[in-house]
């Protein structure tokens, strides 16, 4: 079906066609129709009819009104959502007159409910004949232009919803996120892991490294923090009795936004008794690629520029690459980097590489740096970095054969952490010390019933944790996480 511009968008202000709309309201009220509906049961959606269409079923449909092409006494127009659209016809003979009437009050962007039989256009388009109409809401705002559609990027996350209804291929974005989500929980629930909720108030921010939200519980009368972290209460339950066990939660830090970072964020973290890191790995592997294929059909996974260009296409083939830390940086920074004193280390990072080594940063975190810009950045397909620092991570695991390396992996994928996996630190007492270390010798900062809890016992454990919001991203080859969040952050306007 052809579609003309909508004349509305053509030729008035937005108040004059907001002046428009609500005069058309009026007319609706004058025809005793409630311009807003009511309950309207519908048989089936647009995009479901058009996915399993056949001629002549007796149909209850709704959705918005798209386009609109009015030929007089006979229309034609896309009634669609989110999910997906259809063609209407809808005939003045086919209507009672009430309903014509309340025809000629419609505009884009309303929502309508329509019965009638489904038939097939002489041109082969999939249709509905409308044998009754009835008004559902009334929109007083128009619609973005239909065909540049939302171009204001930062409009397109201030507004959501006006991106939904003017962009398919973002509405099928968040669809698809969604039913990744439910497909981890398929994936976890399949393997016997129980999923769990913990607080999301904490009274001692724990579980990672970050500068926590700040709030103060009145009834209380007590500090509290949004959790940066799921991982001490998670493993609590470990120490419970629960062997398998993961959560979908929502985590919150008060750092820098970026097209990485978002001050909310999802993550996924799931631990298993009696594993260890190499198991937790086997299964993120196993799971990513469970979803590349069951979602997209593919294990290359094309990323595009904004004129539709791939820029990069990503392998997710298995198995995956794993790595040794330091054998990584050696091969990026020179085979005799950790036989050089601190000294050599930091001024060979700042003349040679070029990095911004602050004065503050210990000698372990002049090797990090090198590794993210040197290794991280530049790491597309998926690679397992294996056995860090230890003292780049408090809650993992000392390496048996190496105590200055832990057993832990950081998945990168397109450049950037999409998972960490731990064999988790079960010991109690070189817990605690680590915590001292971390903390600067400072008791408050401890999280001490954690650590008693480890005292009861914990079994030893693997745990991950995979930023959703960054798997989509990769999945779906999105170039920012503004654009797989519905409600980014953004800064208050003026």
């Amino acid at each position: 079906m052809s579609e003309e511009i909508p004349s509305d968008t053509q030729q008035s202000s937005a108040d004059d066609l907001i002046a428009v709309r609500r005069e058309k309201l009026a007319k609706l009220k004058d025809l005793g129709i409630d311009p807003y509906g009511c309950e309207f049961p519908v048989t089936t959606t647009p995009g479901e009819l058009k996915a399993n269409f056949s001629n002549d079923q007796e149909v209850t449909i709704a959705g918005r009104l798209l386009a609109i092409r009015d030929m007089g006494k006979s229309v034609f127009a896309t009634l669609g959502d989110a999910h997906g659209r259809i063609q209407i016809y809808l005939n003045q003979k086919g209507l009672s007159e009430t309903e014509w009437a309340a025809y000629q009050c419609l505009d884009l962007g309303d929502w309508v409910g329509i019965q009638g039989t489904s038939f097939t256009t002489g041109k082969g388009e999939p249709s509905v004949k409308a044998e009754s109409l009835t008004v559902l809401s009334k929109s007083l705002r128009p619609m973005p232009d239909k065909w540049h559609g939302l171009s204001d990027r930062e409009t397109k996350y201030r507004k959501r919803h006006l991106d939904l209804m003017s962009n398919q291929a973002s509405a099928e974005l968040f669809i698809i996120r969604s039913k990744i989500v439910a497909e981890i929980r398929n994936f976890l629930h399949d393997r016997g892991y129980l999923e769990v909720e913990t607080p999301m108030l904490h009274d001692v921010a724990g579980g990672a490294a970050a500068r926590p939200f700040k709030t103060h519980h009145n009834a209380l009368d007590m500090p509290l923090t949004m959790r940066i972290a799921p991982e001490l209460h998670l493993k609590r339950l470990l120490v419970g009795g629960l062997t398998k066990v993961f959560e979908l939660n929502r985590n919150f830090r008060n750092e820098g936004i970026s097209r990485r970072h978002n001050p909310e964020f999802t993550m996924l973290e799931a631990y298993q008794a009696f594993g260890n890191f190499e198991i937790m790995a086997d299964l993120v592997e196993e799971m990513v690629c469970h979803l590349a294929e069951k979602f997209f059909g593919t294990l290359q996974i094309e990323h595009k520029n904004e004129e539709g260009e791939v820029i990069r296409t990503l392998n997710l083939s298995r198995p995956w690459k794993r790595a040794p830390y330091k054998d990584l940086i050696r091969e990026a920074a020179g085979a005799d980097w950790f036989d050089l004193t601190p000294e050599q280390r930091r001024e060979k990072a700042k003349t040679e590489f070029k990095l911004e080594i602050h004065d503050h940063l210990e000698d372990y975190e002049v090797s990090q740096q090198v590794f993210e810009k040197l290794i991280e950045e530049h790491t597309f397909d998926p690679c397992f970095v294996t056995h860090v620092d230890s003292k780049l991570i408090p809650l993992a695991k000392e390496n048996p054969e190496d105590k200055s390396i832990i057993d832990v992996y950081e998945l990168i994928i397109n450049g950037q952490e999409i998972s960490p996996g731990y064999s988790e630190l079960n010991d109690p007492d070189v817990q605690r010390r680590r915590f001292q270390e971390q903390s600067g010798g400072e008791a408050q900062e401890i999280d001490e019933d954690f650590v008693e809890a480890l005292e009861h016992g914990m079994p030893p454990a693997g745990g991950i944790g995979i930023g959703i919001d960054r798997l989509i991203m990769l999945l779906t080859g999105a170039p920012t996480i503004r654009d797989v969040v519905l409600f980014p952050q953004l800064k208050r306007k003026d």
